[in-house]
């Protein structure tokens, strides 16, 4: 699993519908109505380019609930994150670009959300995002293999229905668009971020009573990773608990801990650490099993 990005393709039944607002919208150059009207073009000189607009205000209202809530939903089961940012809609056409840049502010993950044509008819537009070892350079020199452009980003198209999820501390940016000033056949995307990381109860457990659980059997962590190198980053686990309260797996769905010092022992001994701690927990018997998504800061 790659360390700090995701990509889930043919993520929305309903893309079809979201961007077929977009296209009926653009059908007639010529028209004027007030609904064409929206867009803020979105100039920072030698930093951003592009068309963008409140995405949640530009959709049917229905429309973007049931985006909204699928996207809610699987960034709680899979980021352990219960809410996205306001989502910007954004449109790019020949010269608009976002170059490199970070969102640690935001939130501990951010999404891009393709509506994009299937059939390009531009050059560009995908997300780059530089790669760790790039960040760690000199440690990782003698191993590279060649020093030209993929070796030190990764880029990733802008392919219709796709949803890209990454850390949004490496810097990271849109390459250039060119080819075409028509918007439909621009780089259309909705993006934001995952915001309030907490605990996500799916199951027969009650939520409170597995908050507790959890809060008396955490406790003791600060000790248990005392002697670690610091560590920076977001540590998103599944816990699967059977009927009987006991945790049964541990599965690791997102992980972005990297250390601030070196050298030291890091994430993998960190990693290890909290599986040892949350085998030991005991939740109470339940009338089944329960999936529990718990984010794990380190600040």
């Amino acid at each position: 699993m790659p360390r700090f990005h995701l990509i889930r393709d043919g993520f929305f039944s309903e893309a079809r519908t979201l961007r077929a607002t977009f296209d009926e919208r653009f059908a007639d150059p010529r028209s004027a109505r007030a609904d064409r009207f929206v867009w803020d073009y979105w100039h920072v000189p030698d930093q951003y380019t592009l068309l963008r607009t409140p995405g949640w205000e530009y959709f049917a209202e229905d429309l973007y609930t049931r985006f909204h809530e699928e996207l809610v939903l699987w960034g709680r089961r899979t980021l352990g994150c219960w809410d996205i940012s306001p989502p910007w809609l954004s449109c790019y056409v020949e010269g608009c670009v976002q170059h490199l840049h970070s969102d640690v502010p935001h939130g501990p993950w951010a999404f891009v959300f393709s509506l994009t044509p299937g059939s390009r008819a531009f050059q560009g537009g995908e997300t780059e995002i530089l790669r760790p070892e790039v960040l760690d350079y000199w440690a990782n020199f003698a191993q590279a293999p060649d020093r030209e452009r993929d070796s030190f980003t990764r880029r990733i198209a802008p392919r219709f229905n796709r949803l890209v999820v990454f850390d949004p501390r490496f810097p990271h940016g849109v390459t250039p668009v060119r080819g075409t000033h028509d918007p439909r056949h621009g780089r259309l995307v909705l993006h934001g971020w995952f915001t309030e990381p907490r605990v996500f109860v799916e199951g027969a457990h009650e939520d409170e009573a597995v908050s507790e659980t959890l809060d008396a059997g955490l406790a003791p962590a600060g000790e248990v990773l005392a002697d670690l190198s610091p560590l920076h980053g977001v540590l998103s686990l599944r816990l699967s608990i059977d009927a009987a309260g006991a945790v049964e797996g541990i599965k690791v769905l997102a992980n972005t801990l990297v250390r601030l010092e070196a050298p030291g022992v890091g994430e993998s001994t960190a990693l290890r650490r909290m599986k040892a701690l949350l085998k030991k927990l005991e939740f109470g018997a339940a009338a089944g099993p329960t999936e529990v998504t718990l984010p794990l800061l380190f600040q």
